[in-house]
């Protein structure tokens, strides 16, 4: 049997990594002071939210980090240089084919099934701000393969609580049987 290599982590941006909807005082600590407003060269004012923090902490998880966002390309040469990161697969989107995302998956998440067609019975952790009990009800019924899928408040983004979660989970990671 090939081996997979490690699971993959699919990350979201918008909510996980650049926190939105909360008040200064209600952010956790470690993200910088986004009162200040934009850096110099910086086409996303949102980009200042990011906790640099996190990128050593994603790197050193026992998994393969994939973008998994609309920012798409954009996450590798706007996101991954704040977090230190270096250039990251992309998980590109289908076409819509209606106006309401939710509607045409029948209540998932639109990125839902592409998350699992590209992972292809791999383990993997998905970090969203938008998975509902729909997509891990979905992704249980159907998945061959071991799946977390881990909701991020996105008023806070990433916290310890998250990173110890998606931790604990990769140290229960199994291997894959022999002939799968």
């Amino acid at each position: 049997m090939t081996d997979p290599g490690p699971p993959l982590l699919f990350l979201d941006v918008d909510g996980p990594l650049i926190p939105f909807g909360a008040t200064w005082e209600e952010r956790p600590g470690g993200y910088p002071t986004y009162r200040t407003g934009v850096e110099p060269g910086d086409s996303n004012p949102l980009l200042v939210r990011i906790n640099p923090a996190h990128g050593p902490r994603l790197a050193g998880l026992p998994c393969r980090l994939v973008w998994a966002t609309t920012w798409m390309d954009e996450a590798n040469s706007c996101v991954a240089p704040r977090l230190g990161l270096p250039e990251l697969p992309v998980v590109i989107w289908p076409e819509p084919t209606c106006t309401d995302g939710r509607a045409e998956w029948h209540g998932l998440h639109w990125k839902t099934r592409t998350l699992l067609d590209w992972a292809a019975g791999r383990p993997f952790v998905w970090v969203d701000d938008e998975i509902t009990e729909r997509d891990r009800d979905w992704v249980s019924a159907r998945y061959r393969g071991q799946a977390l899928l881990h909701r991020v408040d996105p008023r806070r983004g990433l916290v310890d609580a998250d990173f110890a979660a998606i931790e604990a989970w990769l140290r229960t990671i199994r291997p894959a049987p022999e002939g799968s």
